[in-house]
């Protein structure tokens, strides 16, 4: 049964302030779109995204404003994407912090789905839609194209453009408006929606980068998301084996009942997603160290604690299968 597309109902939030600077009935409109305002109250609330793109629709509609996207965008801050929006910009590099985004992005919607790559000497994210899901309104994607220009200008200073916003969407009534807001070549009806970003300015280390602060937001998007994913054994198990492993390496059989499944249902759940306990935690283990290595504060000796080693060479060893080295020589990389 395919599972219906939810948004954060912190994004509506940003509508409805831009709403309210136009001088609309912002909670007239809510209710027209079928949204509860009730829920605005709440940070890990969600909405169906079927209701957040009619709301959006409505506004364009009442506005009669063709930017109004790119507007709402002036309206996000970084709570506005959970704990997401903090790890987002505690990160070494905008290429790290991007990578974050495309992993973590379901837990400010599954309407969409994100790649990020290195072609030749650019990076190139995508905004793609899920397969079956309910296309999102084309000011959403343009509210979500402005808020990541907006943040790599505010890592890296307000004249930072990426080299190509190509965009699915007719090209909007007011193109001076986009041009005069985005500050980079813009193309429209492209086959998909596209930014290319040049790889050296994408991989410089940040002046505000902070990896312990990344790390510890990290875990809470993993327990957010596990939450929110009950049903994905995967996420359920990854934050088992995260909350167990600085007591030591995690049983499967001990985790398979903090998930209330039997040992042998367990197997066959991991096994349907092409994986296994033993890899999970290893997967897991290596994402954890990734992020751990980075923070200068962090000793080995912490590092190999918090993954649920029993001995700093246990560490060293299978971080050398992980990367081909070890960590004190990828720190010196770094």
């Amino acid at each position: 049964m395919q599972r219906t597309a939810t948004a954060l109902t912190s994004w509506t939030q940003a509508i409805k302030k831009t709403l309210e600077k136009a001088g609309q009935d912002s909670t007239a409109l809510f209710i027209e779109a079928g949204l509860d305002l009730k829920a605005l109250n709440d940070p890990d609330a969600r909405y169906p995204v079927a209701q957040t793109k009619r709301l959006w629709q409505l506004a364009v509609a009442r506005t009669g404003d063709s930017c109004f996207g790119l507007k709402v965008a002036s309206e996000v801050n970084p709570i506005t994407f959970h704990a997401l929006g903090y790890t987002l910009i505690a990160s070494s590099t905008l290429k790290e912090a991007f990578q974050r985004l495309v992993r973590y992005f379901r837990i400010v919607t599954d309407a969409m789905a994100l790649s990020f790559s290195r072609i030749d000497d650019d990076y190139h994210f995508l905004i793609r839609l899920p397969e079956n899901a309910i296309p999102p309104a084309d000011e959403a994607v343009d509210a979500f194209t402005s808020v990541l220009i907006r943040m790599c200008r505010a890592l890296l200073g307000r004249d930072y453009a990426p080299r190509l916003i190509a965009l699915q969407r007719p090209t909007p009534a007011d193109l001076d408006g986009y041009q005069k807001i985005l500050r980079a070549p813009l193309q429209f009806n492209a086959p998909e929606n596209r930014l290319v970003f040049d790889c050296a300015t994408f991989e410089q280390p940040l002046a505000g980068a902070n990896p312990e602060l990344a790390r510890h937001n990290d875990e809470i998007v993993l327990k957010y998301l596990a939450r929110m994913d009950k049903a994905d054994i995967l996420a359920v198990v990854r934050a088992a084996i995260i909350e167990r492993l600085p007591h030591g390496e995690p049983a499967q059989d001990d985790i398979a009942r903090s998930v209330q499944l039997s040992t042998r249902s367990l197997q066959r759940r991991l096994a349907e997603e092409h994986t296994s306990y033993r890899q999970l935690l290893d997967d897991t283990r290596r994402e954890l160290a990734l992020s751990y290595i980075q923070d200068p504060h962090c000793g080995a000796t912490e590092i190999t604690y918090l993954l649920g080693f029993s001995d700093t060479s246990s560490f060293t060893r299978a971080f050398r299968r992980w990367l081909g080295m070890t960590p004190s020589e990828y720190r010196g990389r770094l």
